[in-house]
Order: structure tokens, then sequence, then C-alpha cells
């Protein structure tokens, strides 16, 4: 879960944990199993053990072992890179290696380099343990992965030399290729793995700048709430000693106390609201710096077209009311949408301050297209309680304003336009 600011109140928004690296888990996860299971494939496909020669049962076993590799291969790459975000419905939650599978593959990797090996196909028996000790290698710390594949392409290197030799056959081929096919895997599968971790790493910062994002809003809102509780409530405690104290001596001064305590609380309530529904600091200007950062922190990509000739040109409420429609939009966007890119332009012409919020991953909604109204436009933000903020809520006050609030899908963006007369109060 991650949190946005609506109305000046810190609320959770649901979050794909996963956001930003759903491709590049899919294409990750494929092309590690995919160029596993090939090589596995091939090396048997085209080996010896296919030839019309060698007895069916042979080729029965080696076509089972060489299924059961794969699977193994299936099963260890999915628990080291979920094709889908741990934590979504019927994901495997992780946890140790899956060591049986890894026994399994590894075993069945052998089993078919050794048999390719009795059979002389010097070219294809290593492509097994090679593949599966590169998968292995994944699930080690850094520090272990290359000494285990430089064993294994040593070990590869004077298993091929010998079985040549001995064979009659020998070559530095039958030597050298092994242990060059060993590292070669390895190298790759590492890369892949190495470029997944960063991704992940990024993401996690990513959403740590978000929930830093969050908790700031959180203590500045927390701020703003003690300094004017604390003081009202600190005065309220001293004005109702006195009143205390005052109530059988001097009667007509203690009415006066909790007449003053009475404005006090008023005023206290009357503050504490203006800090919950946004009017001490929402502006445009600083809406706009909070979207830019709050979407970056989300993985949006958020362009900015603003005149800076129109800062300043619209009066304070003007600006506050942009500001608002600013804060909804941008929640919009992260609540209800999967955007990639929002553009964001600010301006004035012909007298009116134009502001317009457009994204690229709202879902169609054959409500939308006509002015606010009953009936149309996306889904709320639930800020509708008291004087809210939701879309249709700000219509009606930009209306008030003499001004006008709508929002559309314009092919696969929606957009969100407001306009006021610059000279709105």
């Amino acid at each position: 879960m991650a949190d946005c600011c609506d109305n000046g109140r810190v609320r959770d928004v649901p979050v794909d944990p996963g956001t930003g690296l759903t491709n590049f888990r899919r294409h990750t996860w494929w092309s590690l199993f995919g160029v596993t299971a090939f090589f596995l494939v091939y090396s048997v496909a085209r080996s010896r053990i296919m030839d019309a020669a060698t007895p069916v049962p042979v080729r029965l076993a080696a076509v089972a072992v060489l299924a059961l590799t794969v699977v193994a291969v299936a099963v260890s790459v999915s628990r080291r890179i979920p094709p889908v975000p741990l934590g979504s419905p019927g994901t495997d939650p992780g946890g140790p290696p899956p060591v049986r599978w890894l026994a399994a593959g590894g075993v069945g990797g052998v089993v078919l380099g050794v048999t390719l090996l009795a059979l002389g196909d010097y070219g294809l028996w290593s492509f097994g343990p090679a593949m599966m000790v590169s998968i292995i290698a994944t699930f080690l710390p850094g520090r272990r992965r290359w000494p285990l594949i430089a064993a294994t392409a040593a070990g590869a290197a004077v298993l091929g030399g010998v079985a040549a030799a001995v064979s009659g056959r020998g070559s530095l081929f039958a030597a050298a290729f092994p242990a060059a096919l060993v590292v070669f895997t390895g190298w790759v599968t590492l890369g892949m793995l190495w470029a997944w971790d960063v991704a992940e790493r990024l993401n996690a910062a990513r959403r740590l700048s978000a929930d830093l994002a969050v908790k700031d809003e959180r203590l500045r809102f927390a701020a703003d709430l003690h300094d004017i509780q604390g003081h009202h409530l600190q005065v309220i405690a001293l004005k109702s000693e006195l009143a205390a104290r005052l109530m059988e001596a001097d009667p007509a001064r203690a009415a006066t106390e909790v007449e003053e305590i009475r404005r006090l609380a008023a005023d206290a309530l009357r503050d504490t609201r203006a800090v919950v529904q946004g009017y001490r600091r929402v502006t445009l200007e600083e809406e706009i710096t909070n979207a830019t950062r709050v979407l970056a922190a989300a993985g949006t990509d958020a362009r900015m077209d603003l005149d800076p000739s129109a800062s300043g040109l619209l009066p304070d409420p003007g600006r506050h009311l942009l500001g608002l429609v600013m804060r909804e939009a941008t929640t919009n966007v992260l609540r209800h949408s999967r955007a990639r890119h929002v553009e964001v332009g600010y301006r004035t012409a012909d007298g009116l301050a134009r502001l317009t919020v457009a994204n690229d991953g709202a879902p169609e909604d054959p409500g939308t297209g006509r002015e606010a109204g009953p009936g149309t436009g996306p889904r709320e933000t639930g800020s509708g309680t008291g004087p809210g903020t939701g879309l249709r809520t700000l219509a009606e006050r930009l209306r008030a304003a003499g001004g006008e609030l709508t929002w559309r899908h314009d092919g696969d963006r929606f957009v969100v336009a407001a306009c006021l007369p610059v000279e709105a109060r």
C-alpha cells in the first residue's frame, strides 16, 4: 500500500508491487527459461540418442529425464524470478531455494551429459551440465557463483578431453568447447540475473521514495495540526483554570473568561478544518511541484508545459481552486490508472487561466465525454465527505467562480481541463 493526500487528509491507495516491472519480469523469466530449455532440448534432439540405432527404451528414458530437467528448470527459475509480482493471487510466496528441484535438474543434466558423452557426442554432451550449473549459480551468494562455474568448466574440460582421448578421437575441441560453454552460459545467465536484480533495487528505491514523500506530507500535516491545537488547547487550559478560580470571587470576570474559552474553541475548530481541507497551503504552484515529485516517485513520466508569464496573474482564491483540481487529478492518476505519461499544461489567454492534466492510463468510461454532471466522469476518489474535492464537487465550485471543469477521454488519454477568469474571487 502507498498513500496520497486528499483534501489535506492522508489515506491509503493500493499500489501494484510490481509496477513498472511487469514486462521486464516476463521478458527476463522467458529469456532465462527459454534459453535453458531450448539448449537442453536441442542437445538431446540433435544427439545420437535419437538415432534409429538407439534402443527405444533408451530414447524414452532420455526423453523422460529431459522432461524432468525442463520442469525443474521452470520451477527453479520461477522461484528465482517470479513471473508475476509476489503477493498477487496465486503466486508463490517465495522463500528458500527449491533445493529438491535444483537437485533433480542437476542430476538430470548430468545424466544427459554422461549419456551423450558415452555415445561420443563431444559437441553436445556439456549443454545439460552447463545450463543447470548456471541456474544453480543464481541461487548462490555472489562470491560463490564464479568459483562454482570455474570448477565446473575445469571438470568439463578434463572429462571431455579424457573421454575423447580414450576413444581415440582426442582433440583440443573436445576439451576446450565444454569449458567455454560452461563459462559462456554462466556469463549470460548471471548477466540476466544482474539486470533483474538492478531493476528490483531501482523499483524498491522508487517505492521508498514515494513512501518518504508521503511521510513528509504526514509530518507537515502533523506539524500544522500541532501548531494549531497546541496553542489553542494550552490557552484554553489556562483560561479554564482561571475561570474556575474566579467563579466565586468574580463571577462577571469568570463569565468573560468562559466566553473567551468558547471563542478559542471555535477558532481551534475552524483552523483545524482549514488544515484538513487544505485551505492553508493549497496553491496551484505548490500542487504542481508536489505532483511532479509524487508522480516521479511513482515511476510516471510527468511533463510540465507551464507559461512563466501566467504565474501570479490569478488571484489567491482562483489559484487555490486550480490547486485543488491539480491535486485531485494527480490523486486520480495514482489511484485509478496505470499511467506511464502525464502531461500538465497551464497558461492564460483571453482573460482565462487554463489548467489541463492528461494521462495515458485511464480505462475507457462510456459515461465520460460530457460536461460534469450526474453519471459522468471517472470514479470518485472518496473525498466527498464534507466540502470535498471530488471532480463533481470541484466542477460546482469552479462554475460558481465563473469557470468550468470538464473531463473526457481523448483516444487513449484521459484529460481533465479547468479554466477560471483571471479576476476570479
